[in-house]
């Protein structure tokens, strides 16, 4: 697929590799973390990757690289830090999109599964949404429901909904992509 996106990420990168499986062009990687394992994926994709600490910098040269690139959609895959309400609205609208582990509007920000399951929620899911200066309250795009077992832990939800991510995620990117031609 010949669309230009970027990916901004934290950690081990398991979206940025389904998407890269789903035949995305991905142009560039940017982390906050300059050890996130997604970094170690884009450079054996061939993908340039760029990270820097201070996420202020971070934000400035993304902004830079979205241009360069020409890029058309932002996707955040496990990054992990609220952009800041400059950079949201620097971009324009609709271009940023993000991926939750639960149906937003509930259990919104960190520890998302475990709010779930705290909570002894009948159902969670995914939530695929636009990113706006709040914390996961921009419009959604797409959500996937399911229910947690008496059995799920922690880590046995957060492994279910990973899948739900991967398949979820990259369709809307490519639905998105082609919506935008």
């Amino acid at each position: 697929m010949i669309h230009n996106i970027a990916v901004l990420l934290s950690g081990n990168g398991s979206n940025l590799k389904a998407i890269i499986d789903k035949g995305i062009k991905v142009s560039f990687v940017a982390s906050n973390n300059s050890k996130a394992l997604g970094l170690k994926i884009a450079k054996n994709a061939n993908i340039p990757s760029y990270s820097w600490k201070n996420v202020l910098e971070l934000e400035k040269e993304v902004l830079k690289l979205i241009i360069e690139y020409d890029i058309k959609l932002l996707v955040l895959a496990g990054y992990m830090r609220l952009l800041s309400q400059n950079f949201v609205n620097s971009l324009p609208s609709k271009f940023i999109v993000n991926v939750h582990p639960s149906l937003l509007p509930k259990y919104k920000g960190m520890n998302a599964i475990k709010q779930a399951i705290d909570d002894c929620a009948e159902y969670t899911g995914v939530t695929i949404h636009y990113v706006d200066e709040g914390i996961d309250s921009g419009s959604i795009i797409k959500q996937n429901m399911i229910k947690i077992n008496e059995n799920d832990t922690e880590e046995i939800l957060k492994d279910r909904l990973q899948e739900i991510e991967h398949r979820l995620y990259s369709d809307t990117i490519k639905s998105i992509l082609i919506k935008n031609q």
